[in-house]
């Protein structure tokens, strides 16, 4: 990977981060290491549960 992906990747992860969005990479990793008989959502996936998970709760999407 060249250096100005690995930066725009980074870049990425850091503008996720900055708005709440957790990190995919870290969500893969998490599952290899403990839960490796369950099936890994894909990133489309996983954005949609984290979407889902911060703004379409029973409350309209208020946390309170």
């Amino acid at each position: 990977m060249s250096r100005l992906a690995v930066f725009a990747a980074r870049v990425r992860e850091t503008a996720h981060l900055m708005v709440g969005m957790p990190s995919y990479a870290a969500y893969c990793e998490h599952m290899r290491q403990h839960h490796p008989d369950h099936r890994q959502m894909t990133e489309a996936e996983f954005f949609r549960e984290r979407q889902q998970a911060r703004y379409g709760g029973k409350n309209g999407g208020r946390c309170c």
